[in-house]
């Protein structure tokens, strides 16, 4: 049989590299390198076609929809796959014992969940003697349709929470996810011992005892598992089949040396571990990976302007003159520019290292929030309000250069920011743009920005701001300039205080912040730029731990702009009125 044609491009999420492509329902495959050798098998009428999968699919035990099921012959074979439904968004339902001790515990995504197996099998960390082995990740099939919020089975309250936390980029959470794992022959452990003549406690004692080995040697190891379970532990099927025969052949004390082999098959980490969606790293290994993830973030951050080769699922753009990483954030099927040319940077920003983070409001007004990402990153991310007008008692809405200019778009905002930096104009570091995956609810009211955009296209062709999706914007948390940053210690870093709060604290007075409100609108003024409209809130100083500001070459405070969305440059013959 010849193999089907199977169209696919290369994608990188969190580390994993996977072979897209858009399959015959028009949902989203993302094979891994696992899968890659067996494209046909994954095609959808080969496994997941309603006849074929309902006649031939196995329920397995557990709480979320797990099934086994094989795929239909290609070329000569068969393929035993483990589908589950992926839970990310739902409550998670496990005992007493485990939610005190983990009560924080969320599911993981589809994307974190395939890092950290595949991390996991890498044997990066631990003792490199001792390697855990699992189950090999495949696939994640995205189905085309979005789920209603009552269909998902997901927390009602957790949704409007990550609504309420994350306006604009929660709808992803519809989509249903199918992660799919290749089947392991054998045996759970508690499916073992149903082959030993024992009693109900001993068994239960002997469960414990073994899981809690399973589970300490996943610890050595780096990681652990929030609801580890007897079931999740599995013998393989010659291992199964010899405890078996000892039980034919052994008599009376069949049952000691079926238990002793057991033990010794744990022992000698002669099993391999299941389910993986409350995977998650060992405290000590989590510090250790945010530790490296950011002084490596740190370092590409310092040279993200340095050319570097590019994989295939990433393209170089410019626009407005700033040079930019562009790709997909798979995960929400939204879109995604990195400020430089640095390809490292791209997942540090993909939005499932930032958006479920606990994040601390920065404004009472606008959608600005100020956290810590997954990967012991500072930054600041924003709603933009391209597109918004105005109104009532909104900011600007009685600003004559708002209804001229209208409000800058992402692009602009990071254009603006890095004119400024070069005119030896401080302000926050850019880093990143992010078009979200669903679309808006709002009409825009002001098509100005819509217009004037259309003719500049992503890598794809499509116009970069899209008057039917939200925009992100994501600037780094300003705590000393990049380079001295990556030169020091957390501990030793500035803390950025707006000028309003800076005379609140008593760190200024407020002849001080005037006459530096003042000096920066000079400064824009004389560099073509109309900043009249900028607030104190608008301006940070950086101040250290002793509470001492930091000064600029010249010996004077420096005073860094934080905000570029009512920043103008002004045309030549609006300068002259």
């Amino acid at each position: 049989m010849e193999k089907a044609a199977f169209k696919k491009t290369l994608v990188n999420v969190l580390g994993v590299v996977y072979y897209h492509s858009k399959t015959s329902d028009g949902g989203d495959l993302y094979l891994t390198r696992f899968a890659e050798p067996y494209p046909g098998h994954f095609e959808i009428e080969n496994w997941y076609e309603r006849s074929w999968f309902n006649a031939h699919k196995t329920r397995l035990i557990g709480t979320s929809s797990v099934f086994r099921v094989p795929t239909k012959n290609v070329d000569g074979r068969s393929l035993d796959l483990v589908v589950k439904n992926c839970r990310v968004g739902e409550d998670v339902p496990i005992d007493t014992h485990t939610l005190q001790e983990f009560c924080d515990a969320e599911f993981n995504s589809p994307w974190e969940e395939f890092s950290l197996v595949m991390e996991l099998r890498e044997n990066l960390y631990g003792p490199k003697e001792m390697k855990m082995d699992t189950q090999l990740p495949l696939a994640i099939y995205v189905p085309p349709d979005k789920m209603q919020a009552w269909q998902s089975g997901r927390s009602r309250s957790r949704i409007n929470r990550i609504r309420a936390k994350h306006p604009g980029i929660d709808l992803d959470i519809l989509k249903q996810y199918k992660l799919i794992y290749q089947w392991i022959k054998g045996s759970n452990i508690k499916e073992a011992f149903e082959h030993i003549d024992i009693n109900n406690d001993e068994m239960v004692h002997h469960l414990t005892t073994l899981n809690a080995r399973a589970h300490s040697d996943l610890n050595r190891k780096g990681y652990l598992v929030a609801d580890m379970k007897p079931e999740h532990v599995i013998i393989g099927e010659p291992d199964v089949r010899q405890i078996e025969e000892l039980g034919r052949s052994a008599g009376n004390n069949a049952y000691k040396q079926q238990v002793a082999l057991i033990y010794s098959l744990i022992a000698e980490g002669r099993y391999s571990l299941i389910d993986y969606e409350l995977l998650l790293r060992t405290p000590e290994h989590e510090e250790e990976v945010k530790s490296h993830r950011r002084l490596s973030y740190l370092d590409d951050q310092r040279h993200r302007f340095d050319p570097a080769p590019l994989p295939a699922h990433l393209s170089q753009t410019e626009i407005f003159g700033v040079p930019y990483i562009y790709g997909h954030a798979e995960s929400t099927g939204g879109l995604l520019w990195v400020v430089g040319r640095a390809p490292h940077l791209f997942d540090y920003f993909l939005p499932e290292r930032w958006r479920k983070t606990p994040s601390l409001k920065l404004s009472q007004t606008k959608e600005v929030f100020y956290t810590i990402t997954k990967d012991n990153i500072h930054l600041v991310w924003e709603t933009s309000r391209v597109g918004e007008m105005p109104s009532g008692e909104e900011e600007g809405a009685r600003e004559p250069r708002v209804r001229q200019y209208g409000i800058n778009s992402p692009f602009e905002e990071f254009a603006i920011a890095h004119m400024l930096n070069r005119l030896g104009i401080p302000t926050v570091y850019v880093r990143a743009i992010y078009m979200t995956g669903s679309k808006k609810i709002e009409a825009s009211t002001d098509r100005r920005k819509y217009e004037s955009h259309k003719n500049l296209p992503d890598p794809e062709g499509n116009p970069v701001l899209r008057e039917e999706y939200n925009y992100i914007t994501i600037r780094g948390y300003y705590n000393g300039p990049d380079q001295w940053v990556a030169e020091h210690g957390d501990a030793s870093l500035y803390t950025p205080v707006d000028l309003s709060r800076a005379v609140y604290k008593g760190i200024i007075d407020e002849r001080q912040c005037a006459l530096f409100l003042d000096e920066i609108k000079a400064k824009l003024g004389n560099s073509g730029f109309d900043g009249s409209l900028l607030k104190a809130n608008d301006l940070l100083l950086a101040i250290d731990s002793a509470g001492k500001i930091m000064n600029n070459i010249h010996g004077e405070p420096e005073v860094i702009i934080c905000n570029f969305e009512l920043i103008w440059k002004v045309p030549d013959n609006d300068k002259a009125t």
